[in-house]
């Protein structure tokens, strides 16, 4: 079971639930949280609240395809961990040895350290959804998306949901100095996550998600990656004990857990381009691309 936020008739955001079969049923709840705390109230959990929700209402006429979908939920913050691939760790490598493949780095380090790397990415006001564009930074010249999947957090740091994120990110910039990564990260318009969140009930093995990424240019397909969260080297229970510990988390906070999929080292990102990613069972978040104005 899947939850969205969408425009709905009335021109207002509208919280929905989403079954296997794309059948969009209207929540009378007003966000994700307010569904996750009556659930609480009531002593039962999300999934068996929504299925009650749903088993005694009808769902609308329209497609899931066919609604202006807006961010699943406005996460107070959103945070990132880095390095939790190998393929990270290479390409975090290469930009800070000028492409020295050979050279250790101090993301080797991280890589294999007891504390991961997790950073601050993102606020609701510099969040976009799905659709929506994301922007450029001005002063990089080298900027990739990086797509994972991101953990919708309760104030404990327990696993509510899985939803899709797009950390952008400005490897030259980060590359230059490893004290520049909040510059090389966060900026408006920097993040996008959506278009749905996957309850974690529903889910029987979270390392079992399939993600895909495919850029466009012109109509042109010029970069693609697939990895899979089997692939990572650290468990979610692991990063999450981190964000917690002696930090105060908000209700709705997005953890993203960190990118397989680099383009190519001779790719960044144009304006216009189109970001494309999907991740099984969860959907497919696209983001335009646009230059700083």
């Amino acid at each position: 079971m899947r939850i969205i936020r969408y425009v709905n008739e009335q021109s207002l955001p509208q919280l929905a639930a989403v079954n296997e079969e794309d059948s969009v049923f209207p929540l009378q709840q007003t966000d994700f949280i307010a569904l996750v705390d009556q659930a609480k109230a009531e002593g039962q959990s999300i999934l068996a609240l929504v299925q009650s929700l749903t088993s005694t209402s009808s769902a609308i006429s329209a497609k899931l395809t066919e609604l202006n979908l807006l961010v699943p939920i406005e996460a107070p913050e959103v945070w990132a961990a880095g390095v939790t691939y190998e393929r990270s760790r290479e390409a975090r490598n290469f930009e800070a040895t000028g492409g020295r493949m050979d050279a250790s780095t101090f993301y080797d380090k991280v890589y294999d350290a007891e504390r991961p790397e997790i950073f601050f990415k993102s606020t609701a006001a510099r969040t976009v959804g799905p659709g929506d564009y994301v922007m450029l930074r001005s002063d990089s010249e080298w900027q990739v998306p990086e797509p994972e999947l991101g953990l919708v957090l309760d104030s404990q740091g327990h696993i509510l949901g899985y939803t899709i994120g797009n950390d952008m990110s400005c490897r030259d910039i980060e590359g230059e100095n490893p004290l520049y990564l909040p510059q090389a990260k966060m900026w408006k318009r920097s993040c996008s996550i959506g278009p749905a969140i996957l309850l974690a009930e529903a889910v029987a093995d979270p390392y079992q998600f399939q993600i895909t990424s495919t850029i466009y240019r012109d109509g042109e397909k010029v970069a693609e990656g697939t990895a899979s969260t089997g692939q990572l080297k650290r468990k979610f229970e692991e990063l999450t004990s981190f964000l917690v510990r002696d930090n105060e988390l908000f209700a709705g906070t997005v953890l993203l857990t960190g990118t397989c999929i680099v383009p190519p080292n001779d790719f960044t990102l144009a304006d216009g381009d189109q970001i494309v990613m999907e991740i099984s069972n969860i959907g497919i978040l696209i983001n335009p691309v646009r230059s700083a104005s």
